[in-house]
């Protein structure tokens, strides 16, 4: 089979399954409202959940930033990318969240991938939640070491791999909110589990962070837990975008000498940076506690306004609501409906999730105002 043959037969049996995935273009989008096609719609399908990539204040650091530093970073932090300002936000993420360091990455997929695959080795082994993110997954299945998926949120599973005998090191993988099914990991107990077997814990919050816990410290610290390494990103609660790994001193220095996505990519902006610390500020303000306050209440709105509906519910209670429909027709049926009565919601497909959970991801944020939430109930009890 030609190259141009594979291409297309992979493209058609996407068709066919009614799971080809299509971009947009949108005039605006990270807020409450979405432009599209010149119409406006109310945006259920963004993870800006506190609302702050509209916030003045961020939008103004990264504008002094600019005028500071101009708009790129100039090259690797190896080299002459890593300035004061992204030196700042390192030491302020630190002591926010309890660690010796923290190391700043372009993305959160860059920041699993460069930390997995420079901690393990071809003796190690890595048993990770079976719906982690992808990054992590596949980050897991490129390197040497050994992966076992244990079944989502099953302790005794984990444990039980745990305990099979390995030459090399262990490392337990998991997310505290996860991205699809917007539900918590038992992470009390996989850290009780992690420590057991002397493994290593690594944490993906990237949909906790800022939004979860005292001053939003994310998932670990609202259930008293501090893994070894903790992957917090910036493109969710913080609304702005990039990642950052905390850790030990030493895993910190080790990371700066092996991790190669650190070493050969070029760093994020300074100004993003400068962002990044206000959007931190704001976090862990009394505004925040006002943001975290106000999307808790519009979560128990839609949980409230959704019982009865011929869809099933996860059990989230985190700004990630999916529908369950099953079907990837009816799911993107359901998505045009929305649409067509100025809803913005996305219909998320296998391989994206596993097959026969084809969903509607609804996403709320503090951005969302009550009437909206009624308004989107009032569609879905509508029906298709």
């Amino acid at each position: 089979m030609s190259w141009q043959q594979r291409i297309e037969a992979a493209l058609s049996e996407r068709r066919a399954a009614d799971a080809l995935r299509r971009r947009i273009t949108v005039e605006q989008g990270a807020g409450r409202w979405l432009t599209l096609e010149g119409e406006r719609f109310c945006n259920f399908a963004s993870n800006d959940y506190l609302g702050l990539s509209q916030h003045p204040q961020v939008i103004a650091a990264w504008q002094q930033g600019a005028a500071q530093y101009g708009v790129g970073s100039g090259g690797s932090g190896h080299v002459v990318g890593h300035t004061a300002a992204h030196h700042q936000l390192e030491r302020e993420l630190a002591q926010w969240l309890g660690y010796d360091r923290a190391l700043l990455f372009i993305s959160g997929f860059a920041a699993n991938q460069a930390t997995i695959a420079a901690l393990t080795g071809k003796e190690d082994r890595i048993v990770a939640d079976k719906l982690s993110h992808a990054s992590l997954l596949e980050a897991a299945a490129l390197s040497p070491a050994q992966l076992r998926r244990f079944a989502h949120n099953d302790v005794g599973q984990l444990a039980s791999l745990l305990s099979k005998p390995l030459n090399g090191q262990q490392l337990v993988v998991t997310e505290g909110i996860f991205s699809m099914d917007g539900d918590s990991a038992p992470l009390a107990a996989i850290a009780d589990a992690a420590r057991e077997a002397q493994a290593w814990l690594m944490v993906d919050d990237a949909h906790g962070i800022g939004v979860l816990g005292e001053q939003g410290r994310g998932s670990c610290h609202l259930q008293g837990v501090k893994p070894d390494i903790l992957v917090v990103t910036f493109g969710k609660g913080f609304g702005v975008s990039g990642a950052a790994v905390l850790c030990s001193e030493a895993a910190a220095d080790y990371l700066v000498q092996f991790a190669r996505h650190l070493i050969y990519s070029t760093a994020m902006p300074p100004a993003q940076a400068v962002a990044l610390s206000a959007a931190l500020d704001i976090i862990r303000s009394d505004e925040g506690d006002a943001r975290r306050a106000q999307l808790a209440a519009l979560i128990g709105r839609f949980r409230d306004g959704v019982r009865g509906l011929d869809l099933a519910v996860t059990e989230s209670h985190s700004a990630i609501q999916p529908l369950i429909v099953s079907d990837n027709s009816r799911a993107l049926r359901l998505a045009h409906t929305l649409r067509q009565q100025g809803l913005f919601a996305t219909a998320i497909r296998p391989p994206t999730v596993p097959p026969g959970t084809a969903r509607l991801r609804l996403t709320l944020t503090a951005a969302h105002q009550p009437e909206d939430i009624d308004r989107l109930l009032e569609a879905l009890h509508g029906g298709e």
